[in-house]
């Protein structure tokens, strides 16, 4: 997949901070965010799983720096991440960065969408879809109120947690019936749509919600094949040692 298992080379190779959001490296893929951040992992994730060589440029939501002029530039929204291409293109939003990135360097590393027919791709962008509107949203929520705002000194509303983490063991039982019958979300192939699930889903295991996989067999056998996969290794070894 292009990239090594040691975290120290990945850490000098792939990481800076304290700059300017505003500075650009001309021929240089530029990602701007939190190792922290979600939506970043997301990206550094694809770029690793393409084998392709990136800066992350440290963009401090929590003091501020998303709202900078500079920053705003490029993505309006204040969110984190911001990306700019090697030819200075700039993209923002974590799924449209994913995508263009496969697309723009179609060939290198993992293949993350598959194009072989209207079918496949079709069946591919369904599992996005499935991730974006069954998953992402409780699994948010859950993670925010029993991490997020725990780190804002906030105590969890544990009775939203509770009816969260229902309506998404409701949806993951039908993530089980579709597993028992193929490898990925989204067919037999590791793809975006699987990816898409490793920063909140490993949250959610390091926040005591982990039985929502463990308890359903095809689910527990999938999470376990994407989150070891060495991309997302070399991910969680850089966030641990912040």
């Amino acid at each position: 997949m292009g990239c090594s298992s040691s975290v120290s080379s990945e850490q000098k190779k792939h990481r800076t901070s304290n700059i300017q959001p505003s500075c650009n490296t001309k021929g240089t893929i530029v990602v701007y965010g939190m190792i922290e951040s979600v939506a970043t992992q997301r990206v550094l994730a694809t770029l690793i799983e393409k084998g392709l060589k990136y800066e992350l440029k440290v963009v401090n939501i929590m003091t501020g720096e998303n709202q900078s002029r500079s920053y705003l530039e490029k993505q309006p929204f204040g969110g984190v991440p911001a990306l700019d291409d090697a030819d200075g293109f700039t993209i923002y939003e974590s799924r449209a960065i994913c995508r263009y990135l496969e697309k723009k360097y179609k060939g290198k590393g993992t293949e993350l969408i598959p194009k072989s027919n209207a079918q496949v791709e079709g069946l591919f962008e369904q599992a996005a879809s499935i991730e974006l509107s069954y998953f992402d949203p409780y699994a948010s929520t859950i993670v925010g109120e029993r991490v997020y705002k725990k780190m804002r000194g906030g105590e969890p509303d544990m009775n939203k947690v509770a009816g969260q983490r229902q309506d998404l063991a409701e949806n993951l039982d039908v993530y089980e019936q579709i597993l028992s019958t193929q490898s990925y979300l989204g067919g037999n192939t590791f793809t975006l749509a699987d990816l898409f699930h490793l920063p909140l889903g490993s949250m959610l295991a390091k926040c005591g919600e982990g039985e929502l996989f463990e308890s359903r067999p095809h689910v527990k056998q999938w999470w376990n094949k994407i989150s070891s996969r060495q991309a997302w290794k070399t991910i969680q070894a850089m966030h641990e040692i912040q």
